[in-house]
């Protein structure tokens, strides 16, 4: 656990951001490694069911999202302001909210896989193998969201060191099963799902272990959980906008696969490579945005909003950097990132021509990030929200279906850089205006260092 309202703030958000960020990084191996196994030994129609699956994982899961971002965000404010039993509590009733709530998920995306792949148009060919991946991924979700819920808690104790470790045997065990189940077992499809499930599984249930043995404020047992109704309702309040953010970002990026299922299976398998790559090169930017929401949300706990400014500053710095290397990058090489992933000619040419299109805008991604993070660190997660949801549905897939008509698939393709200017545009108003510094739910206590009580 770290205090973050003490220190530099650029080497205290890249500190915090590092672990965190390579940990992400080993989380998206999940995806690539599964992407390439298939691409290589599965063909294209299979590696275009994956691709089509993801947004409707995203959208099942997406207000389960928001709230645990809510809750990591109260969580780091009680621990910046001392309120430690009150931390406590909020985990317990972030723990028992996401086992429930998994649960009822996992039914509903197996009762609603197929009619969901009809509705966005998803070829023959691969409408049978989506519908399987999906069916057993969905089966893992208590794994899954029991250990990003872990994971959450951590962070929002400044803690993004210990999530590391974790995921690294996570990934490593997914890789190993992903070649056994496929290449040995040739179980196809069904088997890159059952390995991503016994590997997050594998990590949730080590997580629990250790951290029974080494944290204090975290150890899990069933019998002694309590919820508190009041840190639910303060989640749901901060965390229900970013969930309904998620949720319409999710049925955006099914309103996107739709116009790319328009264009055949070539077009899908080559979207379902490059969404691959664009989690990878997105991930500096999410996570440093993600390390200054919880540095925002301490140093307001702490009562020090002037660290706030400095701390934003040197996110957009750092970020900036890398982002213009990732572009580098994704443009000298994309036919050679796209050859790991697929020999098929059409595929990889359609993929390169999203990378150089997308990438030259990686920057903005980031800046928008940024700027977001300080919002949702202060708890004001609603204007984000609108603003996320403008820039999706009012600007990026109108955008890109219009352009789609004229340019053929290279149309969809310029719409998201389009909805990124307007993205970034309309949260450097709203940060300038200075609204979002009275939303914090937790202040100093009276006597600093204690607990509350």
């Amino acid at each position: 656990m770290k205090d973050l309202s003490v220190g530099k703030e650029s080497r205290l958000i890249i500190q915090f951001a590092t672990p965190m960020l390579l940990g992400n990084v080993f989380q998206q191996l999940y995806n690539v490694t599964d992407s390439i196994i298939i691409g290589n030994y599965l063909g294209k129609e299979a590696l275009a069911a994956v691709g089509a699956s993801f947004p409707i994982i995203f959208m099942l899961i997406s207000l389960l999202i928001g709230f645990t971002m809510g809750s990591t965000i109260i969580i780091a404010q009680y621990f910046g302001a001392r309120k430690f039993e009150s931390v406590k509590r909020a985990i317990d009733t972030l723990y028992i909210v996401l086992f429930f709530t998994s649960l009822v998920l996992t039914v509903a995306g197996i009762f609603l896989s197929g009619p969901l792949f009809r509705m966005i148009k998803l070829p023959g060919d691969v409408f049978p193998l989506a519908r399987l991946y999906l069916n057993i991924y969905m089966g893992g979700m208590v794994f899954f969201f029991g250990f990003n819920g872990t994971a959450a808690i951590l962070r929002g104790l400044g803690d993004s060191r210990t999530p590391l470790y974790f995921l690294i045997i996570s990934t490593v065990m997914n890789i190993l099963f992903d070649l056994v189940f496929v290449i040995v077992f040739k179980w196809g499809i069904a088997g890159v799902a059952v390995a991503t499930i016994i590997s997050q599984g594998g990590a949730f249930i080590t997580a629990i272990i250790y951290l029974n043995r080494s944290h204090g404020l975290l150890r899990f047992s069933i019998s002694s959980m309590v919820f508190d109704r009041d840190i639910f309702r303060k989640s749901i309040r901060i965390g229900l906008p970013s969930g309904m953010q998620q949720t319409f970002v999710a049925l955006g990026m099914m309103a996107l696969v739709w116009i790319v299922n328009l264009f055949g299976t070539d077009v899908i398998a080559a979207y379902s490579i490059v969404m691959r790559i664009d989690s990878l090169a997105s991930m500096p930017a999410m996570n440093f945005a993600a390390a200054l929401s919880t540095f925002v949300g301490q140093n307001l706990g702490a009562s020090k909003p002037e660290r706030v400014r400095a701390g934003l500053i040197a996110t957009l710095r750092i970020t900036s950097v890398i982002s213009l290397g990732i572009t580098l990058i994704a443009i000298l090489f994309a036919r050679t990132l796209m050859g790991i992933f697929t020999q098929d000619p059409e595929v990889i040419r359609t993929g390169v021509a999203y990378l150089q299109i997308v990438s030259s805008f990686y920057i903005l991604f980031s800046g928008m990030f940024a700027l977001n993070g300080v919002l949702r660190g202060a708890g004001d997660t609603l204007i984000p929200m609108f603003i996320t949801l403008f820039s999706l549905w009012v600007i990026r897939v109108p955008v890109s279906w219009f352009l789609s008509q004229e340019l053929g698939e290279t149309g969809i393709w310029w719409g998201t850089p389009i909805g990124w200017v307007a993205g970034i545009f309309f949260s450097w108003l709203y940060y300038r205006s200075g609204r979002w510094k009275t939303k914090t739910v937790a202040g100093r206590p009276d006597l600093p260092g204690q607990e509350e009580g």
